[in-house]
């Protein structure tokens, strides 16, 4: 069993390492991370200028690109045997709701289905390392029945959040759907040091809308949720509607 293991944190970051270990229970694992903090990337390639894989003294790469960029890199020229699965993270923080279309996490995991490889982003909804690492056990149970699944998808991906709790104080897991967040008074308006006016991307308030079947309420209720998504965006219900606005003018 071949694994490939990437994040948008970068390649020091404690939530790759516990992935890492946990993913080695189950297989040979190939680390393939960007150098840098890759967050709110996306599904970003590199395309202006040339890429440069290092090799670390514990065998993993770090890459000066994306987290995209790290599996198609890995996949296509870093790796001696085709990966069986892609795992990327331990994110630390969410990534729920409309969070999965910026997120380099499930990007990479993304870029591995599109390759036709199973892809499995992990995200831990806290921001505090000491309480990920409760979940090494955990994940290490997950990490195997997700490999031992027969018929596995080829256009599926699974988006896993951990709650914010520690281990032992989690409920158990629930498959769910992406829920819905909107931020408020995330774009903050300043001055430079020479009074220029500026404006930074981040922060605010957010409010979250969505069922008991949503991630974030899952997850709010100390639950693991796993969410299975795919690639067509299509909007099937309404194709009818759109064909009847003859915008073949």
């Amino acid at each position: 069993m071949n694994i490939l293991v990437s994040n948008d944190d970068g390649i020091l970051a404690p939530g790759l390492a516990l992935l890492a270990d946990a993913c080695r229970e189950v297989g040979d694992v190939t680390v393939v991370a960007p150098d840098r903090e890759q967050s709110g990337t996306s599904h970003s390639l590199t395309l202006h200028r040339p890429l440069r894989p290092t090799r670390r003294p514990d065998g993993a790469f770090q890459v000066d690109g994306t987290p995209t960029d790290c599996v198609m890199l890995a996949v296509e020229a870093l790796m001696a045997a085709r990966p069986d699965f892609v795992f990327s993270g331990v994110n630390h923080g969410p990534n729920m709701g409309e969070d999965v279309l910026y997120s380099g996490t499930v990007a990479a995991a993304m870029e591995a289905v599109m390759l036709g490889i199973p892809g499995i982003a992990i995200s831990f909804a806290g921001h505090q390392p000491e309480t990920m690492t409760t979940y090494r056990e955990v994940l290490a149970r997950l990490v195997r029945r997700i490999v031992e699944v027969r018929d596995y998808p080829r256009d599926m991906l699974l988006n896993i959040n951990l709650p914010r709790c520690e281990a032992s104080d989690m409920q158990g897991t629930r498959v769910t759907t992406l829920g819905s967040r909107y931020f408020s008074e995330s774009l903050m308006r300043m001055k430079d040091p020479w009074g220029r006016e500026i404006f930074w991307i981040g922060g605010g308030t957010i409010t979250w809308t969505g069922d008991e079947r949503s991630d974030h309420t899952a997850v709010a209720d100390r639950f693991i949720s796993i969410t299975p998504l795919h690639m067509d965006l299509t909007r099937y219900p309404q194709i009818e509607t759109v064909q009847g606005w003859r915008l073949d003018a």
